[in-house]
């Protein structure tokens, strides 16, 4: 699949719509974005205005297989998942390998709509791009976004030591879970 190709990329669940992200889309992802509760928990900065936004959307958000969180009820961004394949992943894996990241706004938090998200991207993961494994991190302290990677079926397989991440001179102990094609579709036949 070319760029061009995972731009229109578009896929859905029962609540959600994953689509990729546009500009005009910058005043709702500063609504969640600028919550103090969001993004530090993640390892990225508060969004600080929606230009800020705006250029989060052309710098990060435009990469392949990143996606807007839309629901359904509203058709309006409430967060972010992508997948980086192989070596646009930050820890190590091969090119038949992913990593998934996610976020939620907070007034959506514990409404299943993450793991919701993230079991159509696992979905597309492994049967569209034939991926082999699925790895996903948490910072320690993050037990929401551990409960939603228990919740998909993934496994804790390692901890990291002073990861950097994207607030300046931020190290933090990331632990690394995942899941292998295999165990993914033995969890769908049970």
């Amino acid at each position: 699949m070319n760029y061009t190709e995972e731009t229109e990329l578009i896929l859905n669940t029962n609540r959600l719509i994953l689509r990729p992200w546009d500009e005009s889309d910058a005043e709702d992802l500063y609504k969640y974005a600028s919550h103090p509760d969001v993004g530090p928990i993640a390892g990225w900065s508060v969004h600080t205005s929606v230009e800020n936004s705006k250029e989060i959307i052309k710098d990060v958000l435009s990469k392949p297989y990143t996606f807007a969180v839309v629901l359904k009820d509203t058709m309006k961004p409430i967060g972010s998942i992508g997948l980086m394949i192989g070596n646009s992943s930050n820890i190590g894996i091969s090119d038949s390998e992913g990593e998934i990241g996610y976020w939620i706004g907070v007034p959506f938090w514990g409404q299943g709509l993450i793991p919701e998200a993230m079991r159509e991207l696992m979905r597309y993961a492994f049967e569209e791009l034939d991926l082999k494994i699925i790895w996903c991190g948490y910072f320690d302290g993050n037990l929401k976004s551990k409960r939603v990677q228990e919740k998909c079926g993934l496994k804790y397989h390692h901890t990291r030591e002073n990861v950097p991440c994207a607030i300046p001179n931020v190290f933090r102990t990331e632990h690394i879970t995942r899941i292998t094609k295999e165990d993914w579709i033995s969890c769908l036949k049970d």
